[in-house]
């Protein structure tokens, strides 16, 4: 998640995930206004349910409230005004979101994390969970960090995740997650937020048997104080840097779709693990 990103705007909207499409709502938040908080999208259908559900089995995830942040937004190189605007982070300042990175032959960060947020909303709410996003498409610009903080926090979340991939040297590779570190108003989430890295970077490691970062973080997590989706949770929530986009090897597999769906499905077995 490396270049820049940014801009105030939409406030993060909830994808109705059974037809994969948007359910619309608010494009913009006005300057000091309130933040509108996506509806959430609805129950599982019968169709496309897991083993599991479809066989009426209580799941680790039924009725669970899960907020997926897919990094950065396809609008946001072209609004750099926006983007850059600094917000309040809890120990600071910083722009209000980024461009994000992207591979060496173009294949932006912010495709990549939508792509995996889809698939991933999919496969958690055909397991029972009621899944907001915090963009609709990614056509938009931002919303701010602060806002998709926000999002989570309104809607009293029992996890949110923030999907991104890294824009490191070319000689690093791997997958790591950011934790959070106290800063004052997260204090009451760290724990959490601690034991839901813990559970995705097993499932991530296992089921996609990407190897950790060799340049950040130990055995795949790192703990950070300077971003406000984190710093400004109040409910657990970690990122997950799925690879380095500017490494050749890493940068084949976040290219495949076949592989994005393995992320997916390893990160609900994450969540499954933790929530249970």
């Amino acid at each position: 998640m490396r270049i820049q990103r940014g801009g105030p705007l939409a406030a993060g909207i909830a994808l109705c995930l059974g037809a994969l499409t948007a359910c619309g709502g608010s494009s913009g938040t006005p300057a000091g206004g309130e933040t509108a908080i996506p509806p959430r999208a609805g129950g599982p259908s019968a169709v496309g349910k897991s083993p599991a559900a479809a066989k009426g089995d209580a799941s680790a995830l039924d009725g669970k409230v899960i907020v997926i942040d897919p990094g950065h937004n396809g609008g946001n190189a072209d609004h750099p005004d926006e983007i850059n605007k600094q917000v309040k982070i809890g120990n600071g300042s910083k722009a209000c979101d980024t461009t994000g990175t992207e591979s060496n032959d173009g294949y932006p960060e912010h495709a990549f994390t939508w792509d995996v947020s889809k698939r991933l909303a999919k496969l958690l709410q055909a397991e029972g969970a009621e899944v907001t996003l915090t963009r609709k498409n990614d056509k938009g610009v931002g919303p701010c960090i602060t806002e998709r903080a926000e999002v989570g926090n309104r809607l009293k979340a029992d996890a949110a995740v923030s999907i991104h991939a890294d824009g490191a040297r070319a000689s690093a590779h791997g997958f790591h997650i950011i934790e959070p570190i106290a800063v004052g108003g997260n204090a009451g989430m760290v724990p959490g937020s601690r034991k839901l890295g813990e559970a995705l970077r097993d499932a991530y490691h296992q089921g996609t048997g990407m190897a950790y970062s060799n340049y950040l973080g130990e055995e795949g997590r790192d703990r950070r104080n300077d971003l406000g989706g984190l710093n400004l949770s109040s409910v657990p929530k970690v990122f997950v840097e799925c690879g380095n986009m500017r490494n050749k090897n890493d940068a084949a597999k976040l290219a495949s779709a076949s592989f994005r769906q393995r992320i997916a499905e390893s990160l609900t077995e994450g969540l499954k693990t933790y929530l249970k």
